[in-house]
C-alpha cells in the first residue's frame, strides 16, 4: 500500500481523494453562506453559523482535517505538476501540446496558486478574526451576529472584486479537476457522460453561487 501512494497513480489516487473531501466542503459551505441572503435578517444564518463555530466536532475533528485536506491536496497539486511539466516536455518534441489538452488542463498550477491566495485572504477575513474572539479575547459566540461581520466585509469593493476573481479561478480549477478526480479513481464507465454534465453545473453553480452572494451584500449596502 505504501508503494501504491508513493507512485504516481498512487499519488494522483490520493490527489482525487482530497478533492472530493475539498468539493464536498465547498458545497457544505455554500448551502451554509447561501442562507445570508435569506429575507429573516440573518436568523438561519447566525443559527448556522454558531453550530457551526461552537460544535466539537466540527471545531476538533472536522476542522483540523480541512485544514489538513487543504495543505495535502495543494502540495500533492505543485508535486504532481512538476512531474507532468517533465514528461510534457519529452512529449512536446513530438506533438503539440497544446492542441490536445485545455488551458485549464495546462495551468492548474496557475488557477490553484490563486486560489491557495485567496484562501490565506479569505481566512484573514472570517477564521483568525473568529479564532482571536473565541480563544483570546474570551467572547461568548451566542452573542456574535455573524451576519453582520459578512455585510461589513462585502462593503468594501475591492475585496467584493477580489472574491469575484477568486472563484472565478475556481470554476476554472474545478472544470478540469472535477473530471480529472473522477478519472483517477477509475470512474470511465457508462456513467462518465452524466458526470461530466453534472461536473459542468458543480464547476459554474458553486462558484457563482459564491459570487452572486458577495454581490448581493456589496449592492444591498450601497
Amino acid at each position: 500500500m505504501g508503494r501504491f501512494f508513493k507512485s504516481s497513480i498512487g499519488r494522483k489516487f490520493a490527489m482525487a481523494l482530497s478533492a472530493f473531501f475539498l468539493m464536498f466542503f465547498l458545497l457544505q459551505h455554500f448551502l451554509i453562506n447561501i442562507t445570508s441572503i435569506f429575507p429573516d435578517n440573518g436568523k438561519t444564518f447566525n443559527k448556522l453559523s454558531y453550530f457551526m463555530g461552537t460544535n466539537p466536532a466540527v471545531q476538533y475533528v472536522l476542522q483540523p482535517i480541512l485544514l489538513f485536506g487543504v495543505i495535502y491536496h495543494f502540495v500533492m497539486g505543485f508535486i504532481l505538476e512538476i512531474q507532468n511539466r517533465k514528461a510534457r516536455q519529452v512529449k512536446y518534441a513530438k506533438n503539440n501540446d497544446g492542441a490536445n489538452s485545455t488551458w485549464m488542463s495546462r495551468n492548474m498550477i496557475i488557477s490553484g496558486t490563486v486560489i491557495l491566495a485567496f484562501m490565506l485572504f479569505h481566512f484573514n477575513d472570517f477564521w483568525v478574526p473568529e479564532i482571536v474572539d473565541k480563544f483570546i479575547e474570551g467572547n461568548p459566540q451566542k452573542s456574535k451576529d455573524y451576519l453582520h461581520h459578512v455585510k461589513v466585509m462585502f462593503k468594501n469593493p475591492i475585496r467584493v472584486v477580489v472574491y469575484v476573481i477568486a472563484f472565478v479561478f475556481l470554476a476554472l480549477h474545478l472544470l478540469h479537476g472535477f473530471n480529472s478526480a473522477f478519472q483517477s479513481v477509475g470512474a470511465n464507465n457508462k456513467y462518465t457522460k452524466g458526470l461530466k454534465s453534472f461536473s459542468k453545473i458543480y464547476s459554474i453553480g458553486i462558484p457563482l453561487g459564491f459570487i452572486i452572494i458577495a454581490l448581493f451584500h456589496f449592492f444591498n449596502q450601497h
